[in-house]
């Protein structure tokens, strides 16, 4: 039996174009398939979020995507919980009508799911969401009321008792745009994607607290040619039952070591589309005795391969096959034990 619990953590980048895990919740049965041959999966909410679907897992962790780089770096625990109160921040640029159907799924939540929600709060200023996209083809985004989005968070915190954060920021309507055209038909790259991870960074860092966020947009007309992996995020009025869901059992964030507390040092496998290994929280977890599994299916916009960077990595095709060397490794199988083919021990004295 293993003296401790196998870990690993499964990152998709947001806004980067994914083939997998790109569009709205398509990770998730990438981590409920992992989740199963793993005692511990830690990923992040762009993989998890799936609008109106979600799928819980008892083994699972919603980490947001600065504390799983605080994490990586060793410089914050996760200390899972029960269940979080959760503080709901809204952007005061959202219209009646629309705050109204994200406080009916808040409320839903709570009927339906038994969801801890505090008294809500919105924002003192319209946080002015701004979207961009950068050379590489990824989404990014900026506020231009920071300061009024951190105030809320405060009060949800202080006066609240809230334990995680859930933000719903209104964004921009832009239905005749290319790129949503793109993503609604399975290309391109979620257009809301990095504006939406800068809003729920700043939060974490600030507060260092459990965050997600949720954007607020009008409904879209009916696509009949809408691709699968984009109809989640058009079945409903808002996107908030998955990130109420996720946080509900968000682990909370420690500096200091506790008795059930999981740190980096514990994680024994990452799994990474082959192209996106340059992100400081992968670089991180290669220097410690974490094995990086590359998929190379899982294409995006980044051409960041492990190798030039130095990071030995075992490179799969697929998520099926990233997980056949998850178990190999729970089981202390040698990968090339499995091929057809098995070199010879060689020597390696120089007089042999």
């Amino acid at each position: 039996m293993n003296s401790r619990p196998y870990t690993a953590v499964l990152i998709i980048p947001t806004g980067i174009g994914a083939a997998i895990g790109g569009y709205a919740g398509d990770g998730i049965p990438v981590a409920r398939a992992i989740a199963q041959v793993c005692d511990r999966l830690i990923t992040h909410p762009n993989v998890l979020n799936g609008a109106q679907l979600y799928w819980p897992l008892a083994n699972t962790y919603y980490v947001e995507g600065y504390a799983l780089d605080r994490f990586a770096r060793g410089d914050w625990g996760l200390s899972p919980v029960h269940q979080n109160r959760i503080g709901l921040l809204f952007d005061r640029a959202i219209e009646f009508d629309l705050l109204q159907r994200h406080l009916q799924a808040a409320d839903a939540v709570r009927a339906t799911l038994g969801l801890d929600l505090t008294d809500y709060v919105i924002t003192d200023a319209p946080l002015n969401v701004q979207l961009r996209e950068a050379a590489s083809g990824a989404s990014w985004g900026t506020i231009g009321n920071p300061d009024s989005l951190l105030r809320g968070a405060e009060k949800l915190i202080k006066q609240g008792r809230a334990e995680a954060i859930a933000i719903v920021a209104r964004f921009p309507d832009d239905p005749d745009s290319i790129a949503l055209a793109n993503y609604r038909h399975g290309q391109g790259v979620d257009p809301l994607a990095g504006a939406e991870a800068v809003i729920s960074h700043l939060v974490v860092r600030q507060f260092q607290i459990p965050a997600a966020h949720a954007p607020a947009l009008s409904p879209l007309p009916l696509d009949p040619q809408l691709s699968p992996k984009a109809a989640a995020e058009e079945i409903g009025y808002t996107f908030l039952p998955c990130v109420l869901v996720g946080l509900s059992r968000a682990p909370q964030l420690v500096k200091q070591p506790g008795p059930d507390a999981i740190w980096s040092r514990e994680v024994d496998a990452l799994i990474v589309p082959a192209s996106a290994c340059g992100s400081s929280t992968v670089l991180s977890f290669c220097q410690e005795k974490t094995v990086l599994i590359a998929v190379q299916e899982n294409s995006t916009r980044m051409k960041v391969a492990p190798e030039p960077l130095g990071v030995k990595a075992i490179r799969v095709h697929s998520y099926m096959e990233a997980i056949g060397a998850i178990v190999c490794q729970r089981a202390g199988v040698n990968l090339a034990s499995l091929r057809p083919n098995l070199n010879s021990l060689r020597c390696l004295s120089e007089n042999p």
